[in-house]
C-alpha cells in the first residue's frame, strides 16, 4: 500500500496552468450576484472577486450573468476573495487604446466638457486630457484684443459639448499626462489646401477675430491675416471701424507664408488715389485741408484719397518754423504743388510760394 500524501491547493495552482492573481493583473470574469453596495465576481478556477460599487464605471449597470473586465486591486483579502476594480480595469484598457492612437497618428472625435483659460478639458477611453489654446485650429482660436483673458474664456466655453476632430500630440501613462491637437488633425488637408492657392488669388473667408493691428480671417480653416494697412486705401485708425468678427468678407492673398495667408481687402477695389491724382499737377495752386500738424510738416488733405505733405522747409523763408503756430486742424490753405510722386503714392506742397 503506497504512503499517502497531503496535497494543498498552492500545491494543486502550482502544478496546473493556473496562474495565481496578481495586483494589477486584468481579469475576465462574470456577474455572479449584485447587492447593494458590492458586486461578486465569479473568476472560475481563479475563485471570487468583489468589485465595490465606487469602482464601477460612472452610469454602468450590471446583472448576474454578465461578463466582465476587472483588474486585481488585491489578490487575496483576508476573507479570501480577491478585491476587484471595473474602473482601474478601464482605465489600463483606456491607455493601451490610447497609446495605440498616438501610435498610428489616428484622427479621433472628442467632446470637451469643461474649459479653463488655458485650453480645453476633455475625456477618451476614461482618461481625462487636456487640448492647450495653442492646438486649436484656426477656425476656433479665440482672436481677441490684446491678451483679454475673460475674452479667451468666454470663446473657449462656445467649444464645450462641440464635437471636435483632433490627433493625440503627446501621451504618458506613467506621468498621467494626455494631451490633444485640433491642428494636428487638419495639418494634412491644410497642406492640400495651401499647395492650391497662390499670391494673386481672391477667396473668401470669415473674420474671427479684430485686433489693433488688422483683423483674422478664417479662409476654409486656413488662417489668413489683413494687416491694418490693407484694410483700405483711406487711413486707417482703428480696423474696428471698418470689420466686424463673423463678417464674410472677400480678399486678395499678398503673400504666403508657413501656416498663414497674408490678405489684402483694399487690393480688392481700384487706388482711388490713382484716379483723383491724375487731377493735379506740378505748379498748380490747390486748396486744401489741414489733417496732421507733425514737428517736420503737415498733412494736407487735397481730395477724398490724396493727401499731400508741406515739409517745414516750404512754410516760410524764416528758420525754426514751428509748425504748429502757422497751421490750425482743419483749417484750409491754399498750397502750390512742387512735386508729384505717383509711384510713391507722395505730393509736396509749398505753403511760401503759394502766396
Amino acid at each position: 500500500m503506497s504512503k499517502s500524501t497531503t496535497v494543498t491547493m498552492d500545491d494543486l495552482l502550482a502544478s496546473s496552468d493556473i496562474q495565481q492573481l496578481k495586483a494589477g493583473d486584468v481579469v475576465e470574469g462574470v456577474v455572479s450576484s449584485v447587492r447593494k453596495h458590492e458586486i461578486w465576481i465569479d473568476l472560475g478556477a481563479r475563485g471570487v472577486g468583489v468589485v465595490m460599487r465606487r469602482e464601477i464605471g460612472h452610469g454602468q449597470q450590471l446583472e448576474e450573468g454578465q461578463a466582465v473586465v476587472t483588474s486585481v486591486v488585491d489578490p487575496e483579502m483576508d476573507e479570501g476573495y480577491a478585491l476587484l476594480s471595473m474602473r482601474r480595469a478601464a482605465k489600463d484598457r483606456g491607455w493601451d487604446e490610447l497609446q495605440r492612437l498616438f501610435d498610428s497618428q489616428e484622427i479621433v472625435e472628442i467632446t470637451p466638457y469643461d474649459a479653463n483659460r488655458g485650453g480645453l478639458l476633455v475625456e477618451l477611453e476614461g482618461i481625462r486630457g487636456f487640448l492647450p489654446v495653442s492646438q486649436l485650429a484656426a477656425g476656433h482660436y479665440p482672436r481677441v484684443s490684446g491678451a483679454d483673458k475673460d475674452e479667451i474664456l468666454q470663446k473657449l466655453n462656445q467649444l464645450v459639448n462641440k464635437v471636435l476632430r483632433v490627433r493625440i500630440l503627446d501621451v504618458s501613462r506613467k506621468d498621467n499626462k494626455l494631451i490633444f491637437s485640433e491642428k494636428e488633425a487638419v495639418k494634412d488637408d491644410m497642406q492640400a489646401r495651401f499647395s492650391e492657392l497662390k499670391v494673386g488669388d481672391e477667396v473668401e473667408g470669415v473674420v474671427t477675430g479684430v485686433i489693433d493691428f488688422g483683423a483674422f480671417v478664417n479662409v476654409d480653416g486656413i488662417e489668413g491675416l489683413i494687416h491694418i494697412s490693407e484694410i483700405s486705401w483711406e487711413r486707417v485708425e482703428d480696423p474696428r471701424d471698418y470689420v466686424k468678427t463673423g463678417q464674410t468678407v472677400k480678399a486678395k492673398i499678398i503673400a504666403i507664408d508657413k501656416d498663414r495667408l497674408s490678405l489684402s481687402l483694399k487690393q480688392m477695389s481700384e487706388d482711388p488715389w490713382l484716379q483723383e491724382v491724375k487731377a493735379f499737377k506740378k505748379g498748380d495752386i490747390v486748396e486744401g485741408k489741414v489733417t496732421r500738424i507733425t514737428p517736420f510738416g503737415a498733412f494736407v488733405q487735397l481730395s477724398s484719397a490724396v493727401e499731400a505733405l508741406v515739409h517745414v522747409s516750404e512754410m516760410s523763408d524764416d528758420e525754426g518754423v514751428d509748425p504748429e503756430k502757422i497751421f490750425q486742424l482743419n483749417e484750409k490753405k491754399k498750397f502750390k504743388v512742387l512735386d508729384i510722386d505717383t509711384e510713391g503714392r507722395k505730393i509736396a506742397l509749398s505753403l511760401k510760394d503759394a502766396k
